[in-house]
């Protein structure tokens, strides 16, 4: 062991400190916040299927349930989100009343501070069910019960600050909003220059310790009528008032709004969605210490707080907004392409319309499996630090695709902007959640796998931490511990790959019946991940940091394999449904055409040549990655297009609209249209118009009338919203009609 560690370890050891990157305080501390869970077996190469397996299926109390069926149904009611968005710019004041009556703003608070007490999982179902009704009324419930002072209270508060803010947020009483994005720091936090200065004032009449708060934020949403402000700041002690070092760090503390010197209500208009978001700046704002939240203990604490506390954003609020989107995109398309005829068929029989449809169909299954899976995980008390991060760039990218593609399917019906258009608003909203809680760039690029692969790796921490110890015989003797199992589970892993690569099995649990050969195609890839991120360790070393269409690649590799396993397991939830086996399908075809493709890509990309010659032959990244089948395709597109259980399931949970408003036209004319299926394929038999098979007996006056009341339905699904000079002027006070074409004379006047 001696000789190991002084021939073999040491010169490693001296190698390994110079190449990897030493964690600073704050780095270690983010790491340290979140935990890991799946995507740990993931990584490992071999994952440990029973795990996934025996996780609980997400459920709602009979309480949340009703909660969903009664107060959220009736808080959609309320809204209109053309009147939000063209009139208003604002929830009716009913609609806030309601909220605060119901106890929305306290989702995530315990029942003993005055709060619902919702699981994470009925906190998503919440923002789903209004997402797909209102963007602007889901924002308003999510923020409220993701990153703000009522999680970071909960999460790091003291006894005082829960017992005296706990109960107010839940009421409504305080309304939340939380200032990180800083005019001169987007995504990049720690640039901040939002200043607290440690120094003594005046605070009710009394000389204490406090803070005196300098700052500017942007894109702050709640902050045009938030009672209380959650701030992100640095705080500085440049009169050693605490005893501290001069730089404390970045700290969050509570601010009132109503205090000298901070302004909030002007208001910011993003994407035409009109939720309440804007700025907010502090000039010489004064707080006590013991406004800092978890008190003076945890000033400088605030990066760990907020890569803690993210998770709920990341992890709930963003992704159940895009599995709404997602949803939506699948009821509304599928119902759209058999409505609609061109060239004398429903455009839901064309290929050309079949292949987006199959990928809205798979979007929204895998997204909504990815929900269900990262909330279990929530609720069994985890920290998604890695996790949150997959389904914030995965769910909204996912969104982007399957909105894009049913506005191409819905074509000139979803460009037309109004009150019947059910597609735009939720198009307008989708950089929304591309760009919060995480720019989806960063997130992709530097966030999944780079602290995935530290987090989530069964040796690289211990290394890195081991390398970080400032006693030299510790620090030898803990990596000589830790990197000679590294490399006896790197060399296990690189065989296990080689193997599974040349035939096609690698591990599959049992019982896994219909589905076994995408649990053993998966297991191969996980290892050829495993392998390959290895390989990116050894031959880049601290440099991999900053090669980040590499990480970025490894991180869609990584997310693709979460999600898949997502998938398998909601089909297992659900019953193993044979009809839904199609769509699995789908997904698992798709995911490893992507995971292929980003192993193939990185391994072709790698600075060291001989790796890839290592590498391309043992993994073959390229090999059975093409993708879907055209035939499974058309089974999934079918499946969206006719009222099967799988489109039932895929759709479930969405509100339901009120008939008269372009949604509930949709839902209408599909049903007219599946009724009169019979009288339309025997009117395509024999070739003749519905006027024509009336006169010639084949059809009856009755069959007549009801395909009179079909033809009318989808005439007014099909047609788009118009605007008469009077509407338009109404809208824009300074429209004026076209001079060559003048508005009619009671316009004028």
């Amino acid at each position: 062991m001696s000789f190991r560690k002084n021939y073999l370890t040491r010169p490693i050891h001296k190698w390994a400190k110079g190449a990897l990157p030493a964690l600073s305080d704050t780095e270690a501390e983010a790491i340290s916040a979140g935990d890991v869970h799946f995507e740990a077996e993931l990584f490992s190469g071999n994952p440990d299927w029973k795990m996934l397996r025996d996780m609980k299926a997400p459920r709602l109390t009979e309480e949340e349930q009703a909660f969903l069926e009664g107060p959220c149904r009736q808080f959609c009611d309320m809204l209109d989100s053309w009147e939000i968005d063209h009139g208003t710019a604002d929830l009716p004041k009913e609609a806030w009343d309601f909220l605060r009556e119901k106890g929305f703003f306290g989702m995530i608070i315990p029942k003993d501070h005055g709060g619902l007490g919702f699981s994470a999982f009925a906190h998503s179902e919440v923002v789903r069910y209004i997402s797909s009704h209102s963007i602007a009324g889901a924002v308003t419930v999510m923020v409220p019960n993701s990153l703000g002072p009522g999680e970071l209270i909960l999460q790091f508060g003291t006894d005082a600050q829960k017992k005296d803010w706990l109960p107010r947020l839940a009421s409504g009483q305080e309304l939340p909003a939380f200032g990180l994005t800083s005019e001169q720091a987007g995504s990049d936090a720690s640039a901040m220059i939002d200043e607290g200065v440690i120094c003594k004032g005046d605070w009710n009449g009394e000389e204490v310790l406090g803070i005196r708060l300098n700052w500017a934020k942007r894109y702050i949403t709640l902050a045009p009528v938030c009672t209380v402000l959650g701030l992100a700041f640095k705080l500085r002690d440049p009169d050693g008032l605490l005893g501290t070092e001069p730089d404390i760090g970045i700290t969050c503390a509570l601010v009132p709004t109503d205090l000298p010197g901070v302004e909030t209500g002007r208001r910011h208009l993003p994407s035409g969605t009109m939720f309440m978001n804007g700025p907010t700046t502090g000039t010489d704002v004064f707080v006590p210490l013991d406004h800092i939240i978890g008190g003076p203990d945890y000033a400088g604490r605030g990066w760990m707080m907020l890569m803690s506390a993210l998770a709920a954003g990341r992890g709930i609020s963003l992704p159940s907004q895009s599995a709404a989107a997602c949803a939506m995109a699948a009821h509304t398309t599928g119902a759209y392409a058999r409505i609609r005829q061109q060239f004398g068929l429903p455009i839901g029989l064309f290929g050309g319309v079949q292949e987006p449809l199959a990928r809205i169909a798979a979007n929204a299954y895998a997204v909504d499996a990815g929900r269900r899976l990262t909330c279990a995980a929530l609720d069994e008390g985890h920290k998604l630090a890695v996790i949150s991060a997959i389904m914030k760039y995965h769910a909204t990218t996912r969104m982007r695709e399957s909105v894009t593609d049913a506005m191409d399917v819905h074509s000139g019906k979803a460009v037309i902007d109004g009150p019947l258009n059910y597609i735009q608003p939720i198009y307008r909203s989708i950089p929304i959640g591309i760009t919060v809680e995480g720019a989806n760039i960063v997130t992709r690029n530097l966030i999944i796998f780079g602290q995935g692969s530290i987090r989530a790796h069964p040796h690289l921490l211990d290394e890195m931490q081991a390398l970080g110890e400032p006693d030299p015989d510790k620090s030898l003797d803990a990596f000589d511990k830790h990197f000679w199992r590294h490399v006896g589970h790197s060399t296990k892993t690189f065989f296990r790959a080689w193997g599974s690569a040349w035939t096609g099995r690698g591990k599959a649990p049992k019982g896994a019946g219909k589905v076994a050969w995408i649990y053993r195609r998966l297991s191969r890839w996980s290892a050829a991940f495993a392998v390959t991120s290895d390989m990116a360790f050894l031959t880049l070393g601290g440099a991999l940091k900053r090669k980040e269409m590499i990480t970025a690649r490894l991180g869609d590799a990584l997310s693709e394999m979460y999600l898949l396993s997502a998938v398998l397991k909601r089909w297992e939830d659900e019953g193993r449904h044979k009809d839904d086996l199609p769509l699995v399908e789908y997904c698992a075809e798709q995911a490893f055409a992507r995971i292929g493709q980003a192993l193939d890509e990185t391994i072709a990309n790698f600075p060291a040549r001989w790796v890839s010659w290592l590498l391309r032959p043992t993994l073959l990244p390229g090999s059975h990655a093409r993708g879907p089948s055209d035939r499974t395709a058309e089974k999934v597109a079918m499946a969206l297009y006719n009222p099967t259980d799988t489109r039932a399931r895929v759709t479930a949970g969405l509100y339901t609209p009120e008939p008269d408003t372009g949604l509930g036209l949709l839902e209408h004319a599909y049903r007219l249209v599946l009724e009169a299926e019979p009288l339309t394929k025997r009117l395509r038999e024999i070739r003749k118009t519905p006027e024509e098979a009336r006169e010639a007996g084949v059809l009856s006056e009755t069959e007549f009338a009801q395909l009179g009341r079909m033809q009318e339905a989808v005439r007014r699904v099909v047609a788009v919203d118009d605007f008469t000079p009077q509407e338009m002027a109404e809208m824009f006070p300074d429209y004026r009609p076209n001079p060559a074409n003048p508005a009619p004379k009671e316009a004028a006047e």
